[in-house]
């Protein structure tokens, strides 16, 4: 059954990533898991700190003048301790990031997508790099669409006869991907090309669901090719 499904062209073909192109990913995938750890880290200071009733005054409590901070702080111990043991890991994972962060930056200038990407509104190296090791080969995609399927940015469609309904995002494709688009997205809804279209979202949606929906809309319309989208979508999908 299976040859002659093959045979009349009706089993779909299945992509598979090179090794180069999952190398590429690991990367990008390895410098999320390693800020990630690093935020969880910060979090768990910034706690610390809620709990014992302690005042932030400072930007940023992981500057120069914030560390002074926390060697005044008189806490006890175990948290002392606990506080003292997460900075020594928030600075080693300082070190990793940045050895990544030179290693992608020089392997990105190389890249066939990521100066493309990054003239697009809210793109910057980092963020090209995981979209363009997340996406793969473009010309596997006949149609925006089915790219903007790929990203999972897109709602679940529900029809029957004349009934046609939206549910909630697909969440279809590498997370990975999602999350560069996001971060792309809320730096790219207050730029000229976007900010309109986003303003125009927000307040048709509300203000409870407006603001996410609208970051959302953000993030699917390069894919999608429409008439905001950057002028970095049109060759890249070519």
């Amino acid at each position: 059954m299976l040859a002659e499904l093959s045979r009349r062209d009706l089993v779909p073909a299945i992509w598979l990533p090179a090794f180069a192109q999952r190398a590429e990913r690991e990367r990008a995938r390895w410098r999320l898991y390693l800020v990630r750890k690093r935020s969880s880290l910060k979090h768990r200071i910034h706690a610390q700190l809620l709990a014992f009733g302690h005042a932030c005054p400072v930007s940023d409590l992981f500057g120069r003048a914030g560390r002074e901070l926390l060697g005044r702080l008189d806490l006890p111990e175990p948290w002392r301790g606990g506080v003292e043991a997460a900075l020594q890991m928030i600075a080693d994972l300082d070190r990793q990031i940045a050895g990544i962060d030179r290693e992608l930056r020089a392997l990105g200038a190389d890249h066939r997508y990521v100066p493309l990407l990054m003239s697009a509104p809210g793109i910057a190296w980092v963020l090209g790099y995981t979209i363009g090791a997340e996406i793969g080969d473009i010309a596997r995609f006949s149609c925006p669409a089915t790219l903007c399927g790929y990203t999972g940015l897109c709602p679940r469609v529900y029809q029957s006869g004349s009934t046609d309904r939206r549910g909630p995002l697909t969440h279809a494709g590498p997370r990975c991907l999602r999350w560069a688009l996001m971060e792309a997205a809320t730096h790219a809804c207050r730029h000229p090309v976007y900010r309109a279209r986003y303003q125009r979202t927000k307040a048709r949606l509300g203000r409870q669901r407006g603001p996410k929906v609208a970051q959302v809309d953000i993030a699917g319309a390069w894919p999608r090719r429409s008439g905001t989208c950057s002028p970095a979508t049109s060759p890249l999908l070519r």
